[in-house]
């Protein structure tokens, strides 16, 4: 599994479009092939997390371009059986894709993935602007 990073553009912040009820890539397209995500915002970053059991970490491929974060994968399975004047030959072809538009704040180049029990999952860490600032105390003069 690896990252790729294709373009180091910068657009503006998309935090109106990430914070609907269909952020961080939309429900539009969501059916039985199209893995279920869950994201959950932390103080210094978003954990992104997909069900994608049965694969390999090979099997996904896996790209940032233009402030998207594309996940993919395709598996292709082949069986053959002969018994008695019959045979048979089945395969199958198993595919997603799902796309992530990355709000402003992500620092793209620090994403980190990781593949484990059927589970897809990115931590994507805040730049530092975007973390909170620590409390200031001030002094009376």
């Amino acid at each position: 599994m690896s990252i790729v990073k294709r373009n180091n553009l910068v657009f503006p912040a998309l935090m109106n479009e990430i914070f609907k009820p269909d952020w961080f890539g939309g429900m539009e397209n969501l059916s039985s092939n199209v893995p279920a995500v869950n994201i959950k915002e932390n103080e210094k970053d978003f954990e992104l997390e997909l069900a994608v059991p049965g694969r390999k970490k090979d099997d996904f491929n896996i790209e940032i371009n233009d402030n998207v974060l594309t996940v993919s994968s395709e598996i292709t399975t082949e069986s053959e059986a002969a018994t008695h004047n019959y045979s048979r030959k089945e395969f199958g072809y198993t595919s997603f894709k799902r796309a992530f538009t990355l709000p402003e704040t992500i620092n793209e180049d620090q994403i980190e993935a990781a593949y484990e029990d059927g589970i897809l999952k990115f931590v994507l860490p805040k730049k530092a602007e975007a973390l909170p600032k620590p409390k200031r105390h001030i002094e009376l003069k």
